[in-house]
């Protein structure tokens, strides 16, 4: 064993440019790859943590307009959502519907105190929003459900609007504002990147302006699915339950506007799987590049050692050893300037998501010790496949033909 590493460093040694410029091109394709892989973890992250059960596990719904006639009922009908419909929701699934959760959007008024105001809609939510919505409630509380119950006038502001208010977030937090000829109370304070709404409890909402039952949004949370098929039929059965409450086809898309969030997030997690997939391919194709060089390298290399494969093979070497010493130089080569790549791609994707911190879309795009290994494994591969050739060739080399060559 220390004599083949002892002859395989003296090669390399002996071909030092030569070695170098093969090595680039592995180092080079291993190096993007180590890239690309980073990137696409990156994204794959990024969604996940967008995804929540909350977001994937659920179907939402809006109020639409009919496009069919039905009993009697021309088109056109605009159809509204109401909380009647959480029961027949909930009673026409329960293995499959575990929750119905509601929306009341108010329409746009002054939020103000003595010193200052700012413009904008109250929405009614349940308390599960703040999870959904991954809202960071950084002073106070979100709504409860004891406010739900007592119909509470309490609110939850954004962290911007809530300095604009008052000076300073953590100082409006108790404090209270003006909206809608009412007075409310701030319980909580979130940041968020891109949501900047005031959240009230669902039931104050729906009494501001008078109950008459009519939501802005019905969302329906799933249980018991892992298939696209099963997406579909929760999907069906939400169309057949609001088409038989509000008295609409089923099959009129238009009469509510679903959103199936349960097969969007399947067909995403299946585009990161094309994603992920079609990395390895362009990582793989960029390393073939060098994986080329480095078995031309080696045709080279038994080339010029012909009389030295002769001489070896005329004093008993088997043709095993010629391989296996071939082999583990190649073997040896890619690994070396393969590893280069990985440090350098490391530190790449390192830097990337330093950059990159704090952002949706792209989140920790670096590798793992699971990606590591399989590059470890690629690069073996590569490595003794690159070798192979050019050894099944030094181990046809006649002795006495070997001998005579100069």
């Amino acid at each position: 064993m220390f004599d083949l590493i002892r002859e395989i460093g003296q090669t390399l040694r002996h071909n030092k440019l030569r070695t170098a410029l093969t090595g680039f091109a592995v180092a080079w394709g291993i190096f993007m790859l180590i890239v690309l892989l980073g990137m696409s973890r990156g994204v794959y992250n990024g969604f996940t943590a967008m995804a929540t059960p909350e977001n994937a596990m659920a179907i939402s719904m809006w109020p639409g307009v009919t496009s069919k006639a039905h009993k009697g009922y021309k088109e056109g009908r605009r159809i509204e959502l109401r909380t009647s419909d959480k029961e027949a929701l909930l009673d026409a699934d329960p293995t499959h519907f575990e929750d119905v959760w509601q929306v009341k959007n108010l329409d746009s008024a002054y939020i103000s105190t003595n010193k200052d105001y700012i413009s904008g809609s109250l929405y009614g939510h349940f308390p599960q929003e703040a999870k959904r919505a991954k809202l960071n409630i950084i002073h106070g509380r979100f709504i409860n459900q004891r406010d739900m119950e007592m119909k509470r006038k309490v609110l939850v502001l954004e962290e911007k609007n809530a300095q604009i208010l008052f000076g300073d977030a953590e100082k409006a937090l108790g404090q209270r504002v003006d909206a809608y000829n009412l007075s409310w109370q701030v319980i909580g304070i979130y940041r968020h990147d891109w949501e900047n709404g005031t959240y009230i409890p669902f039931t104050t909402a729906m009494s501001i302006l008078g109950d008459d039952g009519k939501v802005s949004e019905t969302t329906v949370k799933l249980r018991n699915v892992s298939t696209r098929n099963d997406g579909d039929n929760a999907e069906q059965k939400v169309r057949e339950t609001m088409g038989a409450v509000h008295g609409f086809r089923s099959d009129d898309k238009s009469g509510v506007y679903i959103w199936n969030r349960f097969n969007n997030y399947l067909q995403a997690m299946s585009a990161n799987e094309i994603l992920s997939m079609s990395v390895w391919i362009i990582g793989l194709l960029t390393l073939l590049s060098g994986i080329v060089g480095v078995s031309n390298i080696m045709f080279v290399s038994v080339r010029e050692r012909t009389h030295e494969i002769g001489i070896r093979r005329a004093i008993g070497a088997k043709p095993r050893s010629i391989l296996m010493q071939i082999v583990a130089e190649s073997v040896a080569i890619t690994t070396l300037f393969g590893y280069i790549g990985v440090v350098f791609g490391t530190g790449v994707t390192a830097v990337i998501a330093k950059l990159t911190e704090g952002t949706d879309f792209l989140k920790n795009p670096t590798v793992d010790l699971s990606t590591a290994l399989n590059v470890t494994i690629v690069l073996i591969i590569a490595g003794a496949f690159a070798g192979l050739f050019p050894a099944i060739k030094a181990t046809k080399v006649k002795p006495v033909e070997a001998l005579r060559d100069e």
